[in-house]
C-alpha cells in the first residue's frame, strides 16, 4: 500500500521515535523510505553572499540526513537521501508529486518552542496543500507510535475528503486486519434552543447515521467484519480526542476540510485540531479534484 514513503527531517527528527515508526511502515509494506532536509532559503534572516549561506544550510542538511540514515542502518530498511533549497512547505509538496510518493510523513513538532512553531506550520501547510497522504505523528514522549496498527478511527461526514479518507482508511484496515471504527460527530455548538434549531439537529443526526451507513457499506464490500459505530454530539475535534482516548485507538484516517468552509476559515478544520492534538499517528487526505 506504501512503497514509497517522503520523511522529510530536520534536527529534530533524528532522534524521535518517529524514525522507527516509519521503519516499521516500511517493513510492513516493503517500502523505500527517501529522507528529504530542506534547506530554508524563504527566512528573512537568510543572506546569499556568493552561496556561503546556502551552503551553510546545505551542510546543516548533511549532517542531519546523515545522521537520521545512520538509525534507518541499524533498522535495516531501504532509503534515500536528497537535500533541496526553498521554501519548506510548497516543496515537499511538489516534491512528493513530482516523485510520486505514496505517503509523506510529517513529525508535528520540534524540541525547542520556535522549532515546535515552526515545525507545526510547515506540517499543518503541507497537511493543507498536499495531494497525497500525509501521516503527522507528535513527538511528545508520553505518544503511543504503535504498529502495526489494531484499531483504526475513520470520522466522517459524508462529505468529499472525508469520502476519500475512508476508502483509504478501509483499505489500510483490510490490509492490517484492523478493527475499524467509523464516528460521526453531531456540532451542537451552533445550535439553539427554538424550533429551527431543533429540526437541524435532526437533520444533523439523520446526516450522520447516513455517514457512518456509507461507510459501513463500504467495509461490507472490502470483507471487513470488525465495525464499531459510533455517532457523538459535541465539537468534532473533541470528540475525535475522545474517541481516540476510549477506544485505545491506534491511528486516525479523516479528511482535511468537512462541509463547513466558514469553520474551516475561523477556527481552522477539525483536521489540523486534530493533528495538532491527537497522541497517535493522524493520516488525512484531501478531497479529489
Amino acid at each position: 500500500m506504501y512503497e514509497k514513503i517522503l520523511l522529510p527531517i530536520d534536527e529534530s527528527t533524528t532522534s524521535s521515535a518517529v524514525l522507527h515508526h516509519v521503519s516499521e511502515l516500511a517493513h510492513w509494506g516493503d517500502a523505500e523510505i527517501q529522507l528529504l532536509f530542506v534547506a530554508d532559503t524563504s527566512r528573512d534572516s537568510v543572506t546569499v553572499v556568493n552561496n556561503d549561506v546556502v551552503d551553510a544550510l546545505e551542510r546543516e542538511g548533511e549532517s542531519v540526513v546523515e545522521e537520521a540514515g545512520a538509525t534507518l542502518d541499524t533498522l535495516g530498511v531501504s532509503y534515500g537521501t536528497d537535500i533541496v533549497q526553498g521554501n519548506p512547505a510548497p516543496t515537499i509538496v511538489e516534491y512528493a508529486s513530482e516523485y510520486d510518493y505514496d505517503l509523506i510523513v510529517m513529525p508535528t513538532h520540534g524540541r525547542k518552542g520556535i522549532s515546535r512553531q515552526l515545525r507545526g506550520s510547515v506540517t499543518e501547510k503541507v497537511v493543507r496543500l498536499s495531494d497525497r497522504p500525509v501521516l503527522t505523528a507528535r513527538m511528545d514522549p508520553d505518544d503511543k507510535l504503535a504498529f502495526p496498527y489494531e484499531r483504526i478511527l475513520i470520522p466522517t461526514d459524508g462529505s468529499r475528503s472525508s469520502k476519500r479518507a475512508t476508502t483509504h482508511g478501509l483499505q489500510l484496515a483490510a490490509a492490517l486486519d484492523a478493527t475499524v471504527h467509523v464516528l460521526s460527530v453531531v456540532d451542537d455548538s451552533s445550535l439553539g434552543f427554538d424550533v429551527r434549531s431543533m429540526l437541524s439537529g435532526e437533520e444533523s443526526e439523520q446526516g450522520a447515521n447516513e455517514a457512518i451507513s456509507a461507510v459501513v457499506s463500504e467495509a461490507t464490500d472490502l470483507g471487513i467484519t470488525n465495525l464499531v459505530e459510533h455517532v457523538e454530539h459535541g465539537t468534532p475535534s473533541d470528540e475525535i480526542r475522545a474517541a481516540v482516548e476510549d477506544n485505545d485507538i491506534h491511528a486516525v484516517v479523516m479528511g482535511t476540510t468537512g462541509r463547513s468552509g466558514v469553520d474551516r476559515i475561523l477556527l481552522g478544520s477539525v483536521a489540523e485540531q486534530t493533528v495538532r492534538s491527537a497522541p497517535v499517528p493522524v493520516i488525512t487526505l484531501t478531497a479529489d479534484e
